[in-house]
């Protein structure tokens, strides 16, 4: 476990130095794991040579529309097919930073009389679509009005909140007429504004969200899922789509740095069976996996230790509840704030019963390391300490919950007082009655199940009945997104070096809100409250709705531009996010994939995507 939060403190001082120097970057939403074993392995792949590479990330994407997808397997093959301003790439030490890509440089912006901070960016000359059409500055000005739109109403909308013109947009009597703040001047100048300075805008450039599509193209709904109507500007272009099998991408002539691409044709195969990748890979089909069975990992370590790799990774994987799932007994009389304080109460003393220590030692088997907080290890405070070391109120120990080993036992017997309290208690047999049967939701995955079984298990040991439902990734994603659920598995990775990322998801209007949190019946609960007066800020709400307060200490959060202020409000953001238990944290992330020895040219950063366009196969 050492090296590990060795790994991952590293890779916080690789965004830490990235930040100074105007980049680092992004990490979509959350990845999917492996899988039961399935009847049978998939087609093989065309033998590997040194121009072509098969790997398999993942099932079935969603998504390949850059501003629609939200995982980590969609990102990475959209990636390799669009070209945005920015991009993540290795410098010549092999460190990882963020580099101009579509445009000629990344610019220090100019900061106007209003406290609004312009941007103007000048394309690269060459630039050309897979079709062979010009790249303008006009394709930019479309995609990110697009993403931004009430109309698409994309997961990843939110992340145009910094330019100035999204809060007419999105304002509950909207603007007529109102788009964000930028204008293509000419073919090759792009001027952008952003409401106030924002310190991981260079970041945001190389997150999928802000890449380019042309107007024609996505003029047709179906332009993202048929090899023949999908167009990019990036290192590849799609020459095929076997849905549920394989997607190919093959170098795209037409790209203005095609020199420089070694891989001609990558296969993308599709599973969610680990057993299924791991006999892919043994039998040298499969370049890369990007999981491997639990019961095997010991094993695999053992018998491929330069081909089983354990990286550090900024994210956490936890357990969501839907707010609106109802858990208090029928009987108990509690209504409006009461109840949603006592909800609260409960979904935190259960977050008690699960011994973390036991999922990361004997289920996860990859070095993740117990998570008392939300905010993954590797975002750091100002000052470079860690910030979840920082989170929380508690003495003794960090975050929000004590995870240590020696705590669990006492963690229990606190979770079973609050119980105690509203559910009736049969002191012989130690079981509560009266909560209600509850549903855990989890994709398709060896490793996602033996978790749920464990969860299963920890919760029938006071009463409580939890049953288990998987699906297919892609429906999962959305099951889940639609708030089709009451309790599910859920991880996040760093979008970019900020907190924020993990923070600004909870919004009322955010589509990567899976608790729902002010929607629905949650719209109108008024149970929370916020104070900032003592940070000089004229907002203390007592009683206030989702509305009232989280959103509002996000978007004072957006705007503050002195940093320790904005580092403060940020910690009370998940202070509050907390509270409500509905957010129930397991582990921060370690990314376990195996890649054959043959391979050069590969790499990976801490946020999940994996590059393949520099690689040749010995």
């Amino acid at each position: 476990m050492k090296k590990i939060l060795a790994m991952i403190l590293a890779l916080a001082m690789v965004f830490a130095l990235a930040a100074c120097g105007g980049s680092a970057a992004p990490a979509a939403t959350e990845a999917p794991a492996a899988a039961e074993p399935a009847e049978a392995a998939a087609e093989p792949a065309a033998e590997a040579g040194p121009s072509s590479i098969a790997v398999c990330l993942a099932s079935e994407p969603d998504t390949l529309d850059p501003a629609l997808n939200s995982a980590v397997d969609g990102a990475t093959l959209v990636s390799h097919l669009f070209s945005g301003l920015a991009k993540w790439a290795q410098d010549d030490n092999g460190a990882l930073v963020i580099v101009a890509d579509a445009a000629e440089e990344l610019v220090e912006g100019v900061e106007n009389e209003d406290g609004t901070v312009t941007y103007t960016y000048t394309l690269r000359d060459g630039l050309k679509w897979s079709d062979g059409k010009d790249v303008t500055a006009a394709d930019f000005a479309f995609a990110w009005q697009r993403a931004a739109s009430v109309e698409l109403a994309a997961d990843y909308g939110y992340m145009f909140e910094v330019v100035d013109g999204y809060d007419d947009i999105w304002a509950d009597e909207p603007v007529e007429g109102a788009q964000l703040n930028v204008v293509a001047v000419d073919d090759k100048t792009l001027e952008v504004t952003l409401a106030n300075a924002v310190s991981y805008w260079n970041e945001l450039l190389a997150f999928p969200t802000y890449f380019p599509v042309r107007e024609d193209v996505v003029a047709d709904e179906a332009w993202a899922t048929d090899p023949s109507t999908y167009v990019s500007n990036g290192p590849y272009t799609m020459t095929g789509w076997d849905h549920n099998s394989v997607i190919t991408l093959e170098k795209n002539p037409n790209y203005v740095d095609a020199d420089s691409i070694l891989m001609e044709k990558i296969e993308f195969y599709l599973s969610d069976d680990a057993n299924n990748m791991v006999a892919n890979f043994k039998n040298g089909t499969w370049q890369l996996i990007d999981d491997v069975p639990t019961n095997e990992m010991a094993t695999l370590q053992a018998e491929y230790p330069d081909e089983y790799v354990v990286a550090g990774q900024i994210g956490t994987y936890y357990v969501c509840w839907n707010v609106n799932e109802e858990i208090l007994p029928a009987d108990s009389g509690l209504t409006g704030a009461e109840a949603e304080a006592a909800k609260a109460e409960i979904r935190n003393a259960i977050s008690l019963l699960f011994d973390r220590n036991y999922i990361v030692e004997e289920i996860g088997q990859a070095g993740q390391v117990p998570a008392s907080s939300f905010v993954a290890m590797g975002m750091t405070n100002p000052d470079g300490s860690q910030f979840y070391e920082t989170a929380g109120h508690n003495d003794g120990f960090n975050g929000y919950y004590n995870v240590s080993a020696d705590a669990f036992e006492d963690n229990f017997t606190q979770a079973l007082e609050v119980l105690k309290k509203y559910y009736a208690y049969d002191e012989a047999t130690g079981m509560i009655s009266g909560f209600p049967t509850m549903t855990y939701l989890y994709n398709t995955s060896e490793s996602h199940k033996a978790i749920g079984e464990y969860l299963q298990s920890a919760l029938a040991g006071v009463g409580i009945t939890m049953n288990l439902e998987n699906q297919e990734w892609a429906t999962f994603l959305n099951t889940r997104k639609n708030g089709d659920y009451s309790i599910a598995r859920n991880g996040w990775l760093a979008d970019y070096n900020d907190p924020i990322c993990f923070l600004d998801m909870w919004t009322s209007g955010s589509g990567n809100n899976d608790v729902q949190f002010g929607k629905d019946a949650h719209k109108d609960v008024a149970a929370y409250s916020l104070d900032l007066t003592d940070l000089g800020y004229d907002v203390a709400v007592e009683n206030g709705t989702w509305a009232d307060t989280y959103d509002v200490l996000i978007k004072t959060i957006k705007t503050c531009t002195d940093n320790e202020v904005r580092y403060e409000l940020m910690h009370r953001a998940e202070d509050l996010l907390m509270s409500t238990g509905c957010i129930c944290p397991l582990y921060f992330y370690t990314d376990t994939y195996m890649i054959s020895s043959d391979v050069d040219g590969f790499f990976a950063n801490p946020l999940g995507y994996k590059y393949f366009m520099y690689c040749t196969v010995g």
